[in-house]
């Protein structure tokens, strides 16, 4: 008799950092988790061979622990951008600058695994969904604010792709008119405020226009070392200006919620990533924007709180995309 295959390798590709771990395919918390750095300016095939050997060295890590009963079923990859979900395909991520990558092949030859490729913001909503702050709701958004603001929709515990696997992408909705330009090449995209180098750009406009802050300080007077992390430094350590800008994203970012909320009515959105690190700092304001008065059928139905996996919810959610598709598996 088949030995059942007790575990699911999660892999979490993003733009700075490559997340893997072994999660329980009966739900849970990730063992034998690594993370590394995203390999810059080097293609496609560098980043997959640092991928697969992660994968490799945890696989072994957990048959070290767990002998016999570490039966690995396959492999689900969180990846950036937009896929042909058939053939395991990543169609164009800009991020990474990859096009037409096989990356279900790859991940396949390399490891002698299964698996199976799904958007990375859809995976983080479904690790939420899954394992974290949407468990008991029908329907959740997953907003992940960091490198740029991904958003990613699970549907009756489906993740809900849409015609090309990016829907719920809440980051290339227009928060202002004729705003800021985005990396995507629009203008006023909630990504280029409410992503941590959006807030870092909002901090260092300030600055530059002269506005005083103890931000200078924090990086030796080198404006161009600015991020969000020290942004919320800097509103920790009681900065009034570092506090404004925290606050101006939250209202960004409460700006797109509502009109997805009101689209999509889902029972909960979970707000994810590194930016929503900055606790009662951001999420004051972001309840206090949307607390205002307007259309409130869908929002006062709906509950909006902090993700519960941070740093797992790609990694928890890939693995359980590659359950969900391909069923109990066996080793």
């Amino acid at each position: 008799m088949a030995l059942m295959a007790k575990w699911i390798a999660g892999v979490d590709i993003g733009g700075t950092t490559l997340s893997v771990g072994m999660v329980p395919a009966a739900g849970g918390r990730p063992r034998a988790l690594r993370t590394g750095d995203t390999p810059e300016g080097r293609g496609g095939e560098e980043v997959v061979a640092r991928v697969c050997g992660m994968i490799r060295a945890a696989v072994d890590e957990l048959a070290r622990a767990e002998g016999p009963d570490a039966a690995v079923a396959g492999v689900g990859v969180a990846a950036p951008g937009s896929l042909d979900r058939a053939r395991g395909i990543v169609l164009e991520s800009h991020n990474l600058g990859w096009f037409g990558l096989p990356l279900r092949d790859r991940v396949e030859a390399a490891t002698d695994l299964p698996a199976v490729v799904e958007n990375d913001a859809n995976c983080a909503a479904y690790g939420e969904w899954w394992q974290g702050a949407g468990r008991g709701f029908r329907s959740v958004l997953g907003i992940t604010l960091g490198t740029g603001v991904g958003g990613g929709v699970v549907m009756d515990g489906r993740p809900f792709a849409g015609a090309t696997g990016t829907a719920g992408e809440i980051g290339h909705m227009t928060v202002e008119f004729g705003g800021r330009r985005c990396t995507c090449g629009g203008r006023g995209c909630l990504e280029a405020y409410a992503s941590g180098p959006g807030i870092a750009r909002t901090a260092v406009e300030g600055l530059a226009g002269g506005t005083r802050s103890t931000l200078p300080n924090l990086v030796a007077g080198d404006l161009g070392r600015i991020t969000a992390a020290t942004v919320h430094e800097a509103a920790v350590g009681g900065d009034a200006y570092a506090t404004g800008v925290l606050a101006r994203a939250a209202r960004m970012l409460a700006a797109g919620i509502t009109s997805a909320v009101n689209l999509l009515a889902p029972d909960a959105v979970v707000v994810m990533g590194g930016v929503a690190a900055a606790g009662d700092l951001f999420f004051g304001p972001l309840a206090a924007e949307l607390g205002r008065p307007r259309f409130r059928s869908a929002l006062d139905a709906c509950t909006v709180v902090p993700g519960a996996l941070p740093g797992t919810a790609g990694v928890v959610g890939a693995a359980g995309v590659f359950r969900l598709r391909t069923g109990p598996a066996r080793g």
